[in-house]
């Protein structure tokens, strides 16, 4: 069976991708067709790629969690029209354990996390992952209530599945590039 990393982008206080990435397992879970599973950024220590005396003891573990995964479902939340830093800096620090690998996005933010995703999906290029077109996004405005209580329009359910109907035979056909 197919395994699909649900990457949770932000390690913020206070943050909510941990209740977005909920729902997207949730959802993803009845369908049977992979085994979801959430990974979040924050539970490995990966300091700043590059920087003098970080511990970076987490680094072998983020390889290994990426590297078993065969495809991706980023939950995404823009900050100042990008990605967090967090996972950029999570990104970065592995390269081969990406290539040949398939991905959707489910963003929120402002404008539904649009500029973020945008962003996102060059990175994502040039590490050889293909992410898949449809794109649930969430408005703080519509699918929060009060920015931070995630309540979701029905029409999100529809989107969510309409881009892991791309994603599951996206990861299945680059499943045969890998040895």
């Amino acid at each position: 069976m197919l395994k699909i990393g649900i990457v949770l982008g932000s390690t913020r206080e206070g943050r909510v991708s941990p209740q977005v990435g909920a729902w997207v397992k949730e959802l993803a879970d009845k369908r049977g067709d992979a085994d979801y599973q959430i990974i979040d950024i924050a539970d490995f220590k990966l300091p700043l790629l590059g920087e003098a005396g970080g511990d970076a003891s987490g680094a072998a573990d983020w390889s290994a969690q990426i590297n078993g995964c065969d495809g991706f479902v980023f939950i995404v939340q823009e900050y100042n029209h990008s990605i967090t830093g967090a996972l950029k800096n999570a990104l970065d620090y592995l390269r081969v354990e990406w290539n040949n690998k398939a991905a959707g996005i489910v963003s929120y933010g402002s404008v539904g996390g649009a500029r973020a995703t945008e962003h996102l999906r060059g990175i994502l290029s040039e590490l050889s992952v293909a992410h898949v077109r449809v794109h649930p996004a969430l408005s703080l405005f519509t699918d929060f209530e009060n920015g931070s209580v995630f309540k979701p329009a029905d029409v999100q359910k529809d989107s969510v599945n309409q881009m892991l109907d791309q994603v599951i035979p996206w990861t299945t056909a680059l499943k045969t590039l890998r040895p």
